[in-house]
């Protein structure tokens, strides 16, 4: 059994920067993907970054690389998430979630079976 649990939301304002931490318990083996998810009130969870047990990384098109980083001192145990220069439109409830037993990660939210109960993040000016 695979839990996750994320910590380090909160509120915080525009240009400052967050790190989100995901604890994992149980094992996810060595083929398995860990993302990060955001939702907004009535939208569906969308990836923001996610990151291959072999430490190969995927963001989708619509994140902005150059402020949201997955950095490559994961362990299996604790997945982080990096988000540089917050704004407004970064506001959300942020999830951890793992797709366990494959090669390639994928963006959509269907394809990962555990999750964490969130950590909301709110960006105000």
């Amino acid at each position: 059994l695979v839990q996750l649990v994320e910590s380090g939301g909160g509120s915080a304002q525009v240009g400052e920067s967050l790190r989100l931490s995901c604890v994992v318990s149980g094992d996810i083996g060595d083929e398995a993907c860990m993302g990060w998810f955001r939702q907004v009130p009535g939208k569906e969870r969308e990836a923001v970054a996610i990151i291959h047990t072999d430490g190969e990384t995927t963001y989708p098109d619509s994140t902005d690389k150059g402020r949201f980083t997955i950095p490559q001192d994961n362990s299996k145990n604790t997945l982080y998430l990096r988000i540089n220069s917050l704004k407004p439109e970064d506001t959300g409830m942020y999830y951890c979630a793992t797709d366990l037993g494959v090669w390639v990660c994928y963006v959509e939210s269907t394809a990962y079976e555990n999750w964490g109960q969130g950590t909301q993040v709110t960006v105000t000016s």
